[in-house]
């Protein structure tokens, strides 16, 4: 295929970084309101019925999941993507660049 039958955005895949990096930083926020607005005190749902420390103790259980199990996962899958998106620019600007160098040259390598 001719160098002139395709061609990568490079500008576009900085804005597919940049915009999972806000995504990285925003989860912070959302890891610490997981930890820290989801408190239940002792007595908040009722009192003398024998379920109230079983609900508490379910809500600890599926608070401490959501933090740590799903968010961290979702935080793992947008920092791998956006390192491999990074990887990906790089290597097209790495391309680009060469083919630049190549075409400059008279179509002969610089010998890098």
């Amino acid at each position: 295929m001719a160098a002139s039958q395709y061609g990568v955005d490079l500008s576009a895949l900085d804005e597919v970084i940049t915009a999972l990096n806000n995504v990285l930083r925003d989860m912070g926020g959302t890891k610490g309101k997981a930890a820290n607005n989801t408190y239940l005190p002792a007595g908040a749902l009722g009192k003398n019925f024998s379920e109230e420390e079983e609900l508490r103790n379910a809500h600890a259980v599926m608070k401490d999941y959501i933090e740590n199990t799903i968010l961290a996962q979702i935080e793992g899958l947008i920092d791998d993507f956006g390192k491999k998106t990074k990887k990906a620019k790089d290597q097209y600007e790495e391309a680009e660049h060469a083919s630049t160098v190549t075409s400059a040259s008279g179509g002969t390598s610089m010998g890098v």
